[in-house]
């Protein structure tokens, strides 16, 4: 038994749907009913609350709860170009909360396809399952840690994990909070990806990670390589769309669900979810604003 949790606010309110409605394509319409969905938030009012609550009804899920929380008061915020400290929220999930033994935490810029629980199968207590970033894979290669290389020689070349999907025993994460909270405090100069640095932090000195397979968390590259070929330097695996992945990440600041975004191939396919989503939407009487997609 394990829950699934986002954490959004307004500007990730209509992604937050499509997120929804994605996991539960993802499971059998039994697997939905033992599936708990949470959502933690700063920001959202209680009719889009009751619209996030009826949807995930809907379309099956057994249990649905959302709560509003502050994040860590020591989160630093290096970058904020496009992402808010609701970002942090992914650190308050508590037991009391989640009630299932495990949960799968996940952006809300993704497109899942597949059944993300398998993991579990292999998480031991006390770690925290994680994929290895694309664009920045190993300490030293990019810009994440700033110094920390330099500091601690015998980290450099060791994984660098991207926080946008992650899977932990609900016992543990009182133990992932305090240990961000420490690498917030004591290590903020080493900091330039706001959490998911602060996560890197801990999971580097705790020894704490356990690597997913990277199919658990590819990046569309498709709207960086309209731009440039920066993108075919930095990726070791091929460019073209993994048709076979189970979760498409859409990082960085331009979003599939913006109108000006560029329409490659998994833009496309986001972009027919996004619709379908939409329909529920309406069934249930609400009208969310959203970007006219062309």
């Amino acid at each position: 038994m394990y829950a699934f949790g986002l954490c959004l606010d307004q500007r990730y309110l209509v992604p937050g749907l499509a997120a929804i409605t994605a996991l539960a394509n993802s499971l059998t319409p039994r697997a939905r009913r033992d599936v708990a969905l949470r959502v933690l938030t700063l920001d959202l009012t209680s009719s889009e609350a009751v619209l996030l609550s009826h949807l995930a009804y809907r379309v099956g899920f057994g249990s649905f709860d959302l709560a509003h929380r502050s994040p860590l008061r020591t989160a630093r915020m290096a970058d904020s170009s496009y992402i808010s400290v609701a970002t942090y929220l992914r650190f308050e999930f508590t037991a009391a909360f989640v009630r299932r033994p495990y949960l799968i935490y996940l952006d809300a810029d993704t497109l899942v396809r597949g059944d993300l629980s398998a993991p579990l199968n292999d998480l031991r207590l006390g770690d925290v399952g994680a994929v290895r970033d694309e664009f920045g894979p190993s300490v030293g290669d990019s810009h994440a840690l700033p110094g920390a290389a330099e500091r601690w020689p015998h980290l450099k070349g060791r994984p660098y994990y991207n926080a946008g999907l992650l899977w932990a025993h609900v016992a543990d994460l009182p133990q992932v909070r305090r240990g961000v909270g420490h690498a917030l405090v004591r290590l903020r100069r080493h900091i330039h990806h706001n959490d998911q640095d602060a996560l890197n932090l801990w999971l580097l000195h705790a020894g704490r990670a356990r690597p997913v397979g990277p199919g658990y968390n590819r990046f569309e590259l498709g709207r960086f390589l309209e731009r440039g070929n920066w993108a075919r330097r930095v990726v070791a695996r091929s460019t073209l769309p993994d048709t076979s992945a189970p979760l498409i990440h859409f990082v960085r600041p331009e979003k599939p669900w913006q109108a000006d975004c560029p329409r490659t191939e998994e833009v496309r396919e986001y972009r027919t979810h996004l619709r379908r989503t939409m329909h529920h939407v309406r069934a249930l009487g609400f009208t969310p604003e959203q970007p006219e997609l062309r």
